[in-house]
């Protein structure tokens, strides 16, 4: 086992907890919600209390892969129950972070150099993933504007046909545009 091999296994580990792909959220209830909530607590203080019986870098790398699922399924939680862009970005940023905190703890095993080094990759994963997050939250912000866009085009395009009619007709015309394309 070469010297950097443990940094490419925690590298390994970042990629695993980084998918890339959108996951469109089930909805949950609030019963399911709170049970969820109540198992990921319980699952962290079983891990937490596995850890207990190791020592030095081992315990604090079991303790933060402990934290770091523990972080991780309490986002994926949230994003499930509300299904909202905006808790999706929070996932990926807790699944960049947690993955982070985990290399870095592992990299403390190295000294010198190749402690150097495998902390930079880890932050390079990290700052890709972050990155990633960022660009998905401004694709669905210019998602939510473009379908704004097209909902004024549209309503401008319905007023301007009921500006041929005359009366009642052109205020019923104008109502119905307004009620479909929800404006007031």
């Amino acid at each position: 086992m070469n010297k950097y091999s443990l940094c490419k296994t925690s590298i390994g580990l970042l990629a695993l907890l980084l998918p890339l792909g959108v996951a469109q959220a089930a909805r949950m209830s609030a019963a399911e919600h709170k049970r969820s909530d109540a198992r990921i607590t319980a699952d962290y203080k079983a891990d937490e209390a596995g850890c207990k019986a190791q020592s030095g870098n081992a315990k604090d790398i079991c303790l933060q892969e402990a934290k770091a699922r523990r972080t991780v399924a309490h986002a994926e939680l949230q994003h499930s129950y509300s299904g909202k862009a905006r808790d999706w970005t929070r996932l990926q940023v807790a699944k960049a972070e947690s993955a982070y905190a985990v290399a870095k703890e592992r990299c403390d095993d190295k000294a010198g150099q190749a402690k150097d080094v495998c902390v930079e990759e880890a932050k390079a994963v990290e700052t890709k993933a972050l990155a990633e997050a960022r660009m998905n939250k401004r694709i669905e912000a210019a998602r939510s504007d473009a379908a704004s866009d097209k909902n004024d085009a549209g309503y401008k395009l319905a007023t301007e046909k009921c500006e041929s009619q005359a009366g009642d007709a052109k205020s019923a015309c104008i109502a119905q545009a307004k009620a479909r394309f929800g404006k007031s």
